[in-house]
């Protein structure tokens, strides 16, 4: 069994573990929103700007509002005054899916690299102006980011594009594979 093996191998890690499997979750949160960029490429661009009354509206809004949020709260994460960090994004100023798509990769890029510098004792730290320690506010990014794709992709999937099963334990197993 494939997931067996998965979680024998971080059960017998010791100290560490923690880390460990934020990285992986953050991972995971990178991944299936690359995918979900790859599905979004087989859409118009009319289809992309479409509004729809759930949620943020159209799939560009998700899409700006997604990255917004990594951005934000990773802000928050490093100790960056509310007045040094960029203000919240207007979907506006993103008028097409490259643009969306450079600043979601931007902030991917600095998601990961944040997740690959991180130690074990800030992870359990609370940063200056948030009242919960790191871990909890990342495994909260991405929640929110599976909460946002899924919106996403059942748009996707009305407007005929592919669209894929995100489940955690799949996206492991493929990682296997």
């Amino acid at each position: 069994m494939k997931g067996k093996a998965l979680f024998t191998k971080v059960q017998n890690k010791g100290a560490g573990v923690e880390l460990e499997l934020i990285r992986t979750f953050i991972e995971y949160h990178l991944a299936m929103t690359r995918r979900v960029w790859d599905s979004i490429d087989q859409i118009t661009d009319e289809q992309f700007v479409a509004d729809d009354a759930y949620s943020r509206g159209s799939i560009r809004n998700l899409m700006v509002h997604l990255a917004n949020t990594d951005s934000n709260w990773l802000a928050g994460l490093k100790n960056i005054p509310e007045e040094q960090d960029a203000p919240r994004r207007k979907y506006e100023d993103y008028p097409d899916r490259a643009s969306v798509h450079v600043f979601w990769d931007a902030t991917a890029k600095e998601v990961a690299a944040y997740a690959e510098t991180l130690t074990e004792t800030e992870l359990n730290k609370n940063p200056v102006d948030i009242s919960n320690p790191r871990w909890q506010v990342l495994l909260h990014m991405i929640n929110h980011g599976t909460d946002h794709r899924s919106t996403v992709l059942q748009r996707l999937h009305e407007f005929a594009a592919p669209t894929f099963d995100q489940d955690f334990i799949m996206w492991i197993w493929s990682k296997q594979t």
